[in-house]
Formats: structure tokens, C-alpha cells, sequence
């Protein structure tokens, strides 16, 4: 397991193409990334804020539980804070398992909680003005079939 809080932009294919070298042993890699999207009154900036260690653990737990809910080889989670702009990469997640249900399922419930649960604060800034961001009725949803 590997989990990464980090202001710095990663390399995704880089990323990738690390995770899945040599491992011989599983059938499935899932990987999705996250990007910060435009939205109805013209995004400019979003600030994600952050409690370091504590991030890092809450993060920890939750591929933990990750690995041995889905029997993964391998689960890894970038996120990262400070201002990014529209269309930068804001996480990637990458799990591996011997089946694809287990690392396509292992993956969404990662990403449900990064969405909805992980110790983040954001805000963004736009044409109308600036706000926190919530988690909507939708992520709650997602997060409760796990």
C-alpha cells in the first residue's frame, strides 16, 4: 500500500506503469485519476486544505480496509492539496487483484470515500464568488452501498 499527500503535480502514466511493473502475480489493475473540472460559474481556483499525519492515516486506514475487504495486492492513493486550477489532476487511484470485480469495486469504494469522507476541506473560487465545498446527497448515496 502506498498513500501520498503531496502538493506537487504527479505523472499519472508514470504512476501507472510503476504500480504495475512486475507483478506477474495479479490480473486486474484498475487506475482512475481525478481533475479538477470547470463548473457553472466559471472556476478559477480550488484550495484544498489539509491536517498532515492526520490525512495520511485517515487515508491509510481506508486502503487498509481496502485490501483486505477486496483481497488486493496492492492499493495506491495520491492526493493533492494547495491551490489547483481547472483541469489539473487532483488524485489518481490505483488498486490490483487477482479478479477485476475485486480491484473495478476496491477502486469505487476508494473513491466514494476520497469523495466524501477523507479529512480534505476545499474551496473554490469562481466567477460568482468563493465557498466550501460540500458532499452532496449523490456522494452520500455512493458511500452508503459500501
Amino acid at each position: 500500500m502506498r498513500v501520498v499527500v503531496q502538493e506537487a503535480p504527479f505523472d499519472f502514466g508514470a504512476e501507472a506503469a510503476a504500480f504495475a511493473r512486475g507483478r506477474t502475480d495479479l490480473g486486474a489493475i484498475v487506475t482512475f485519476s481525478g481533475i479538477v473540472r470547470d463548473v457553472a460559474d466559471g472556476l478559477s481556483v480550488m484550495e484544498i486544505e489539509h491536517y498532515p499525519g492526520m490525512t495520511e492515516k485517515a487515508l491509510e486506514k481506508i486502503a487498509a480496509e481496502a485490501e483486505a475487504r477486496w483481497s488486493l495486492g496492492e492499493v495506491l492513493v495520491i492526493h493533492r492539496h494547495g491551490r489547483l486550477e481547472a483541469g489539473e489532476q487532483i488524485m489518481m487511484v490505483a488498486t490490483a487483484s487477482r479478479h477485476r470485480k475485486h480491484a473495478f469495486e476496491a477502486a469505487e469504494f476508494l473513491m466514494d470515500y476520497l469523495k466524501s469522507r477523507a479529512p480534505f476541506w476545499k474551496k473554490e473560487h469562481t466567477e460568482a464568488g468563493t465557498g466550501w465545498v460540500d458532499a452532496t446527497e449523490e456522494d452520500e448515496a455512493a458511500l452508503k452501498r459500501w
